[in-house]
């Protein structure tokens, strides 16, 4: 056994986990919603997907080729932003919008910010906001799952004026209109257990987003059926799972994600429950994205043996 001591920079703690493999278990753990759409929606839902894929690769790849550029696609992160963009729009989105979305998601919010690691938000976040903005008819053209695609939903169950008619069931495995990743609660928890059983994603964000936007609505509505209704509606469990969780744009502290997770559900109950808007988690997460950087200024973990200087003290006793 080798014993030498060795003295290197930091990172001391090493690990054999990859870009690519991280972003291949994200990959494995979409595939539950993706499957679902398609039964829930028609296969439509995976000639979206495979589109949005296919775009944010070509995209990636042409932007690099062009600035001669080191070429990432091999790392599978634009493949998790095409998937996870399509997992963000209806069934019948036309696929010429959806290239719209890829680019402001890879071009815009990727690349031109320095490529994997330097984005401000997440980009397929950033693509369905942009999608949202710019075509907000086709965006908002929900369709029934037992319906074809051209047939219209006339709502989604966030837009139902009475929650207490919904069934708790029928929300939970996706029979009801919405975008094709955020219906069907049981694929989007099977891909929540397989990153945490893989440690890809720690649970702190998805259960204190989750958990602090059901207490919100409970005390609000005092109704404990209403409330699951929410956490169980719109996009909350998808982006909970897998955009609150980017590694980038979220907190690295246990302490910073736990605060990540109850400013989300807080901003999104306000949205949802005060504001004219009846989603919220998109604009949610772009505002808490914006606020990562001085949450993990103020959770930054003292290191092991830091002794402040007395300067540092004096001011912060002199302050309480």
């Amino acid at each position: 056994m080798d014993t030498k001591l060795i003295v290197s920079a930091s990172p001391h703690v090493r690990s054999d986990e990859t870009t690519r493999s991280l972003m291949a278990n994200v990959i494995v753990a979409l595939c539950p919603v993706v499957v679902a759409s398609a039964v829930i929606f028609g296969l439509r839902a995976l000639l979206v997907t495979a589109f949005s894929v296919v775009v944010c690769v070509a995209l990636e790849w042409l932007y690099c080729k062009l600035l001669k550029r080191p070429n990432p696609i091999g790392d599978l992160s634009a493949v998790v932003t095409g998937i996870i963009l399509a997992m963000n729009v209806p069934v019948g989105m036309p696929l010429g919008q959806l290239a719209v979305g890829c680019v402001a998601a890879i071009l815009i919010t990727k690349q031109l910010f320095g490529g994997i690691g330097m984005n401000f938000a997440n980009p397929a976040l950033v693509g369905r906001i942009v999608l949202f903005v710019s075509f907000a008819s086709e965006m908002n053209a929900w369709v029934y799952p037992d319906a074809a695609v051209d047939q219209l939903a006339s709502a989604t169950p966030l837009q139902v004026a009475d929650p207490a008619r919904l069934n708790l069931f029928d929300l939970f495995m996706g029979i009801h209109g919405g975008v094709l990743g955020e219906t069907c609660a049981l694929a989007i928890l099977l891909g929540f257990v397989y990153l945490v059983v893989t440690r890809t994603i720690s649970p702190a964000i998805p259960l204190s987003y989750v958990g602090s936007m059901f207490l919100f609505y409970l005390i609000a509505t005092q109704s404990l059926h209403e409330s699951l209704v929410e956490v169980l509606s719109g996009g909350l469990l998808f982006g909970a799972v897998f955009m609150a969780t980017d590694y980038v744009t979220s907190p690295f502290t246990l302490k910073g994600k736990l605060l990540y997770g109850v400013c989300l559900g807080l901003v999104t109950f306000a949205i949802r429950y005060w504001g004219s808007y009846t989603e919220g988690v998109s604009f949610a997460l772009l505002f808490m994205n914006l606020w990562v950087p001085f949450i993990n200024d103020a959770t930054r973990q003292t290191p092991y043996g830091y002794v402040k200087s007395a300067k540092k003290a004096g001011k912060e006793a002199a302050s309480k």
